[in-house]
């Protein structure tokens, strides 16, 4: 028999997320859209950078994050930086509260994927910020990770 594979298709990636923050614990989120919003997401027109998660009477949203308007959408076409809410059990959501407590502690998005069943999933992680000695150490260590690549080649 043979291992099915997850067929997970990543649609864009916050690559500043593990350069400035520290990141700790990680949450699989589904996302409430619109029709003419995740038909731009599957032509790969959204933007995570400069988003964050915050939440707001027990429930998580995210905020800021760009999704391009839908060529075809006509009137139906919905906002391009409107708060998406995010779908978490109680659990996971207690605890990212929980976390948020604490100083320096924020919650911000990694990677926005389709899912095998078809449906938009982010990966968000509560993170903590990095001081600018933490960020050059991050520099030093993958200069010298790629090094070592290049000299065993």
């Amino acid at each position: 028999m043979e291992a099915k594979e997850k067929k997970e298709i990543t649609i864009s990636k916050n690559r500043r997320a593990s350069f400035d923050f520290f990141l700790t614990d990680k949450f699989v989120a589904g996302i409430k859209l619109s029709g003419t919003e995740i038909k731009s997401i599957r032509q790969n027109t959204v933007n995570i950078s400069d988003s964050y998660c915050l939440v707001h009477e027990g429930e998580v949203y995210i905020r800021n994050m760009s999704i391009e308007l839908y060529k075809e959408g006509t009137y139906n076409n919905h906002e391009v930086r409107a708060d998406r809410k995010l779908l978490l059990n109680k659990r996971e959501i207690k605890k990212i509260i929980n976390n948020l407590k604490d100083k320096g502690v924020t919650l911000i998005p990694v990677r926005l994927f389709i899912s095998e069943g078809g449906f938009a999933k982010l990966d968000i992680s509560l993170a903590k910020g990095k001081k600018n000695y933490d960020k050059r150490d991050t520099i030093k260590d993958r200069d010298n990770k790629r090094e070592l690549d290049r000299r065993f080649k």
